[in-house]
């Protein structure tokens, strides 16, 4: 069982101390079904029997709950433990994998898959628990009958060998499921974020209600319930076999074997004990099972990104040198940027074949205001992730005064940059600032950008994000401006601004950076403003084509 190596691998102590427990657990309980069958008979109902009973029912209580507890503890510490290691092997691997993955993969694996595995722990207190419990009552069925122990044995060695068979049909219904799972996230992801599309064409809504969804949700429900059917019947089949056995031993083995009414009584009391926690354990196997599932899917993906940061890792060390390797980037002041022979390829589900940028030939000084412009597809935010260092080239180099960066240094060069993407992220919090000051700071720019009115911040948290898309832009440039870095990057952050606004950022915004030293690469269309720019940089097809130097770049 996956689960439980899991745990073993992780915290094997607990996991050894909670079984223990569950074990005494449930061993008590099987001596108080001998204590109970002692006591039907009147002669032998003594103080000494009712003080035992009682110090059986303490132990039973406390170390099944103390089993529950650790156990429970142990397994929610894992799940937490998974989780947070699966966000930073997003966060350590390539863009472009963490891309080519998807976002409905990573979610599921996030939401769906930890907390079908967080509800199997919860269960497997009671399997240990209700496991030693069968275990006891079949050793003090053995005490009574070593014949009668055999059949019952029998039986259930006859009921798991068919409950295992069918299992292997409902792990791989459950298994089709979980593959249909990140295909169902997908297409939460496309309402979420296509809603307006959706609401302002009814053609579009009912196709894709139509093709798309329905289809996936009828598909994930049949195999879940195949899954689910499996097991109910399996498990139905395992309650017959016990109540077989329960007639066995009242019409059948009494006259064979020539057992005594004491027996005959005691074997009953057992085993109709036995059916609640057996029926326990195999209610809890379907979760078990989608929990298995669930891990697997998880571990897989957590190799993915493990393997796709490694190999990122291996191919940069190719590309260096051994005394490169021990070369720090600066990070506070630098003097030159240089995009030596840079490529990048990668497919397009629009064209045929691959799109390649480059090669690209460029350089960046303190204190420029560099424009990027060109067409849609054009490669102009390929060619900023390259910058960025979000993307590794596949061929040239990008150097930092002189040195080449690489794996080993990537991490450090990308804290020279803020930025707002065109699709960007705009937390509620201004995480990973220093906090003297901070609100003091932020309000100041809260004014310079309009926003006094709309948003308030208070200890480096906004009071709401309820805003325009232009206005969430402006929060984001404020963001960006509190970081304070040297080099910034906007990926047509004016495109949702009104044009009074627009002027704002072109005409004070953009020459007050410049004052300050401070590097700024814009992605844009708006060639009004071009006069703006120090530099201005075409893009067609994964190349640059027009290189304008000086003040009137366009004009």
């Amino acid at each position: 069982m996956s689960l439980i190596c899991f745990l073993y691998r992780n915290s094997w102590r607990l996991l050894m101390l909670s079984v223990i427990t569950g074990l005494i657990s449930g061993l008590a309980s099987a001596g108080i079904i001998a204590l109970i069958n002692s006591a039907l008979d009147a002669s032998q109902r003594t103080v000494g029997l009712g003080l035992s009973f009682l110090s059986g029912v303490v132990l039973v209580v406390v170390t099944k709950a103390f089993s529950e507890v650790v156990l429970t503890r142990l397994g929610q510490e894992i799940i937490a433990q998974l989780r947070i290691h699966l966000c930073e092997q997003i966060l350590r691997a390539p863009l472009r994998h963490v891309q080519e993955l998807g976002r409905h993969r990573l979610l599921a694996a996030l939401n769906e898959d930890t907390d079908v595995i967080a509800n199997a722990y919860v269960q497997i207190p009671l399997i240990c628990v209700n496991g030693a419990t069968v275990v006891g009552c079949l050793a003090y069925l053995g005490w009574l009958s070593w014949p009668m122990l055999a059949v019952v044995l029998g039986f259930m060695t006859l009921g798991a060998l068919s409950f295992r068979a069918q299992e292997q049909r409902a792990l791989g219904a459950f298994k089709q499921a979980r593959e249909t799972n990140d295909t169902l996230f997908r297409h939460f992801q496309s309402i979420l974020e296509g809603i307006k599309e959706l609401k302002l064409h009814r053609e579009r809504r009912q196709a894709f209600l139509t093709v798309a969804l329905r289809p996936t949700v009828t598909a994930y429900k049949q195999d879940f319930v195949k899954g689910m059917t499996v097991y109910a019947v399996a498990t139905n089949w395992g309650m017959f076999l016990f109540y077989a056995v329960i007639g066995i031993v009242l019409f059948i083995l009494p006259e064979w074997l020539g057992l005594t009414p004491h027996a005959i009584a005691g074997s009953t009391l057992v085993l109709l004990y036995m059916m609640g926690p057996f029926a326990q354990i195999v209610e809890t196997l379907p979760a078990v099972g989608r929990a298995d599932v669930a891990l697997k899917k998880v571990e897989a993906l957590g190799l993915s990104l493990e393997s796709a940061s490694v190999q990122d890792h291996i191919e940069q060390r190719k590309k260096v040198t051994h005394n490169d390797t021990h070369r720090l980037v600066p990070t506070i002041t630098w003097r030159r940027i240089e995009m030596v022979g840079v490529t990048h390829r990668y497919y397009r589900e629009q064209d045929d074949g691959a799109f390649q940028l480059g090669p690209v030939e460029l350089s960046f000084t303190p204190g420029e205001l560099v424009f990027l412009v060109g067409g849609n597809g054009s490669g102009k935010t390929t060619l900023a992730l390259l910058l960025l260092g979000l993307y590794a080239p596949e061929s040239g180099a990008i150097r930092l005064d002189g040195v080449p960066i690489d794996e080993l240094n990537r991490e450090n060069y990308r804290q020279l940059f803020s930025t707002v993407f065109s699709d960007y992220q705009l937390f509620d919090t201004l995480f990973g600032l220093p906090q003297i000051d901070l609100d003091d700071h932020a309000r100041a720019y809260l004014d310079r950008l309009q926003l006094r009115e709309k948003v308030q911040i208070k200890d480096g948290v906004f009071s709401t994000q309820a805003l325009s898309q232009g206005q969430r832009k402006r929060l984001a440039l404020l963001t960006a401006y509190l970081e304070d870095r040297p080099f910034y990057v906007f990926d047509e952050w004016a495109a949702d601004q009104d044009p009074l606004f627009r002027r704002v950022f072109y005409e004070e915004l953009l020459p007050d950076l410049k004052a300050r030293g401070k590097t700024a690469l814009v992605i844009t269309h708006d060639d009004q403003y071009f006069s703006v720019a120090d530099r201005c940089l075409r893009m067609d097809l994964g190349k640059i084509t027009t290189v304008t130097e000086g003040v009137g770049a366009f004009q």
